[in-house]
């Protein structure tokens, strides 16, 4: 069974800055605000949510069928794509556009600045679910605007179960698309700074979204923390890992989500996947870049 995966494939710039941005950064002079970040190194990588989380899934064995956009400039991607052996009928080219690029840069507590040029996403509204009797769920990651709303509400028509997941693409949208979009999903998740965009922008609190009777469940990340699992109204605290190296975080979002894909296709209940998707998020942070890392398979899915 496959699992449709919705968002960007991307060519991450990723450097990182040996100091705090904290210390750079005056409080009181947002408003003229005027930095410069000296990043002695520079890496050039695969990513974008669709692909990274693609990548956890398949070291995973699961089935990931990614369904986005490249540019003109996309055949070396296609080609990593193919290599992996991931289908590619749903992996466009859009010749009159670049590849999303993503510039990323990461300070000494891992905070990160991050700056995005769409390219070819803006365009992934033209790729549609495809009508197929093997889906077996969805993710719905951040992506074109159009096509984060076209495609959730084509998963929902078709009844295939979907985690709504908008990552840094929540603020595109007001509080009646998110309740949308929350109505339509089986399962939302969020960090905790976007958890607390999407409960004042819908104007209800997690817990109060998670009661919602169709809804499975609210995963709200906390990084080294954990999760919080929503759940009708009460949350369980799933612990973090403490990863044996700290690296790179870049990635480590979309590395959790393909673990908890699997779980979730495995049958597994909620909590048991988070735990699958902390595993894999401490695993990647141990290495630079998004699609880099490598697992153990048997002996991580002993441990959950």
């Amino acid at each position: 069974m496959a699992i449709l995966i919705g968002g960007s494939l991307a060519f991450d710039n990723i450097s990182r800055f040996e100091g705090r941005f904290a210390d750079q950064i005056l409080p009181d002079q947002v408003h003229i605000l005027n930095v410069s970040f000296l990043v002695p190194t520079l890496r050039r990588e695969y990513g974008g949510c669709a692909g990274n989380i693609a990548y956890s899934l398949h070291l995973l064995g699961g089935t990931p069928l990614i369904m986005a956009t490249l540019g003109s400039d996309g055949a070396p991607y296609l080609e990593r794509l193919r290599e992996w052996g991931v289908p590619l009928d749903l992996v466009k080219t859009l010749p009159d556009a670049m590849t999303a690029q993503c510039t990323i840069i990461t300070d000494n507590d891992n905070n990160q600045i991050t700056a995005f040029h769409p390219g070819a996403m803006s365009n992934a509204h033209s790729q549609a679910v495809p009508q197929r009797d093997d889906l077996q769920l969805a993710i719905v990651g951040p992506n074109g605007r159009d096509a984060m709303i076209e495609h959730a509400t084509q998963l929902a028509q078709a009844k295939v179960p979907f985690i709504f997941d908008p990552g840094q693409g929540l603020p595109m949208f007001d509080g009646e698309d998110l309740k949308r979009f929350i109505g339509q999903a089986t399962w939302v998740a969020v960090n905790d700074y976007e958890g607390k965009m999407l409960a004042d922008r819908v104007g209800q609190s997690l817990a109060e979204i998670s009661r919602q009777p169709h809804l499975k469940g609210l995963i709200e990340t906390l990084g080294a923390e954990g999760c919080n699992v929503w759940q009708q109204g009460t949350a369980t605290h799933v612990p973090g890992l403490k990863a044996d190296t700290v690296v790179d975080p870049t990635g480590c979002g979309d590395a959790f989500r393909g673990g908890l894909l699997y779980g979730l296709s495995q049958g597994w209940d909620l909590v048991r996947s988070v735990r699958l998707g902390n595993q894999m998020g401490a695993a990647k942070i141990a290495t630079p870049g998004p699609q880099t890392y490598t697992i153990d398979r048997q002996a991580l899915l002993a441990q959950v």
